[in-house]
């Protein structure tokens, strides 16, 4: 049992004491399952970045790929609030994981949990879920894109094969505001000297209260794409940032030449804290609008909607109260059967196909196609 890796948060007298708990050590969390995690610790990376550190209390272990993200629904104001937050920790150490949160300005959740949360306390998460991981595009030579707390999921990737003792060439390239915004950059750097074939390079925008920094100043570019990585184009590519950074990466990539069907980014912006709300399909010239009526089962309420809204947004306009995080199907929070009629759904991998057959939906990418009982 020694090679268990368990964090703990009390002593071993108080924490094996439940029998029915010890016994279940070992099974796994199903995926899609909503459970009470606990918090084991909560550590500082930088000025306005924490990792979370938690377990399930019964000791299930969380199965999940690298690059994947939990939604975590913490009670704010006397209301359930979620988010998705990509796993930082390594699959391979399934009885404790993390999240690693920046603080956003404005954001009620990241601010809630630097605030907040502490270890011994719980919260609601489900997952995990996300298609950004290395099995989209399994290749031995990786180069990791990253800004901000766009770090985590290539930090998990890279955790994972540095325990894995996996044979691969990674160049984990960061960008930060300044060296002290560095997230991870102490263990990256041991990584660094650990891996046989791993290279960290590290862009920063100003030197801020580091006037001995050395590394690069300034944003990468094709120039500094060639030079410090030569061989780039014969990499798979995994980028996760704020949305303009992965927008310039993209451009910058598709500019130099490379092979676009070996480039992977994450699917939301995690700048937002996940809420963004997809874009309306614009009405054709001319064409009458179709309404249609969304009856709310367990509360009775009632609106009316265009068939160019969707779902959810109709919803939490009409003052309904609908879990959603995303908001752009990819998370799978906004899960709900619709009882009656129909709906056309596009989705980004947040429902698996045998809920779909059970008449669950997403409503954060669901149109109506005609009136709507909804599970609410």
């Amino acid at each position: 049992m020694n090679s268990i890796h368990v964090i703990p948060v009390s002593p071993a007298s108080e924490r094996f004491a439940d029998a029915d708990h010890w016994c279940a050590f070992g099974a796994q969390w199903e995926s899609g399952d909503s459970k009470e995690i606990e918090c084991l610790s909560v550590v500082d990376e930088t000025h306005d970045v924490k990792t979370f550190t938690f377990r399930c209390p019964d000791y299930h272990a969380l199965a999940y790929e690298p690059g994947q993200f939990l939604t975590v629904s913490p009670v704010i104001g006397g209301e359930s609030v979620s988010r998705c937050y990509t796993l930082s920790s390594t699959p391979t150490r399934p009885f404790s994981f993390s999240i690693t949160v920046k603080r956003v300005p404005g954001g009620s959740v990241s601010n809630w949990l630097h605030d907040n949360l502490r270890a011994g306390h719980s919260l609601v998460a489900s997952g995990p879920a996300g298609n950004f991981t290395p099995v989209a595009g399994p290749s031995r030579k990786m180069l990791y894109l990253s800004a901000g707390s766009g770090v985590t999921p290539l930090m998990a990737m890279t955790r994972a094969a540095a325990d894995l003792y996996a044979e691969l060439d990674i160049v984990f390239v960061h960008s930060a505001r300044t060296p002290k915004d560095i997230i991870f950059r102490a263990e990256l750097g041991r990584m660094e000297g650990s891996m046989a074939e791993m290279r960290t390079l590290f862009f920063c925008e100003g030197l801020g209260d580091e006037p001995e920094w050395n590394g690069p100043i300034g944003r990468l570019s094709i120039e500094q794409l060639q030079r410090q990585i030569p061989d780039f184009k014969e990499r798979e590519v995994f980028t996760c940032g704020p949305k303009g950074y992965m927008d310039a990466t993209r451009a910058l990539l598709e500019k130099a030449g490379f092979d676009m069907a070996r480039y992977h980014q994450e699917s939301f912006d995690i700048s937002t804290e996940g809420i963004v709300e997809p874009a309306l399909i614009p009405a054709v010239l001319g064409q009458p609008q179709d309404t249609f009526t969304v009856r709310l089962a367990r509360s009775g309420r009632e609106f009316t909607m265009s068939a160019e809204q969707t779902v959810l947004s109709a919803a939490k306009k009409a003052g309904a109260i609908v879990p959603s995080s995303c908001s752009q199907g990819v998370c799978g929070t906004c899960k709900t059967a619709v009882l009656e009629g129909t709906v056309e759904m596009n989705h980004n991998g947040g429902i698996r196909q045998r809920e779909i057959d059970k008449g669950m939906r997403l409503l954060c990418c669901s149109r109506p196609t005609s009136d709507l009982v909804i599970d609410l």
